[in-house]
């Protein structure tokens, strides 16, 4: 069953793009977490996404029992490690790290969440994640030990993603990782987006309403923000940015 995927595409093909927001619990406390998580599902975001490159925070699990106790949207575990699992979550990105080739990030860490995920029934959503040069090196680099696709290098990007829709990912994402000085460049979101059929998100980088339309405009089906809501989670700012995404 894929009831979490045919909620994303519903909203996709409802809004025309979907716009899903990052609560890191490294970051956020149990407290801020639930005042941020009651804000975006008055804001009109489409779901949440929980996790973080480290996980320090023993708080996961209560997170997301807290956002699934005041939102109806789907909670969706953003894992950095086959530790990062909640059984409380709607679903977790089964993220595998094509743009580099560190095996653990390709294969060995799903090995060792896959026995959690089947056993909590948790919807696994397999997707091809593509790290994007975004000026600076950003945590999930750091941690994986990998390359970032350069950003100049649009026919890698392609050729990446391309191949992730045909070992049968449901979805790809494009990210430049949290605290990335530049987003994904436009071009290369319009030139992967013509290749692939499957959904495609891109995250990292966008601190500006105008700049999450943009991406849309340019091919993207659903947008990531974090930080930025982090430092400034007014009701408005998330607002802004759900109509940009929703509106273009």
């Amino acid at each position: 069953m894929s009831f979490v995927v045919d909620h994303l595409i519903k909203i996709k093909e409802e809004k025309g793009a979907g716009y899903l927001v990052l609560i890191d619990p490294d970051k956020q406390d149990l407290s801020q977490s639930t005042d941020f998580a009651a804000r975006a599902d008055k804001a009109g975001v489409d779901a949440f996404l929980v996790g973080s490159s480290f996980m320090m925070s023993d708080q996961l699990d209560e997170v997301v029992k807290t956002i699934r106790g005041i939102s109806k949207l789907p909670t969706i575990i953003f894992p950095g490690a086959s530790s990062h699992i909640s059984p409380y979550a709607d679903a977790i990105l089964f993220l595998s790290l094509i743009s580099g080739r560190n095996p653990e990030f390709l294969i060995g860490e799903h090995i060792k969440a896959a026995p959690v995920i089947k056993r909590h029934g948790i919807e696994a959503i397999p997707t091809g994640y593509m790290l994007i040069d975004g000026g600076c090196c950003t945590s999930v680099q750091f941690i994986s030990a990998t390359m970032p696709i350069p950003r100049d290098k649009v026919d890698i990007a392609i050729a990446h993603a391309v191949a992730a829709e045909l070992l049968g990912m449901k979805m790809v994402y494009l990210e430049c990782g949290s605290g990335a000085k530049r987003s994904v460049p436009d071009e290369m979101i319009r030139a992967v987006k013509s290749h692939i059929e499957i959904p495609l998100i891109v995250g990292g980088g966008i601190r500006k309403p105008e700049e999450a339309a943009a991406k849309v405009k340019a091919g993207a089906d659903f947008i990531v923000t974090g930080n930025i809501l982090e430092k400034e989670s007014e009701l408005k700012l998330i607002q802004e940015f759900s109509e940009a995404v929703h509106n273009t």
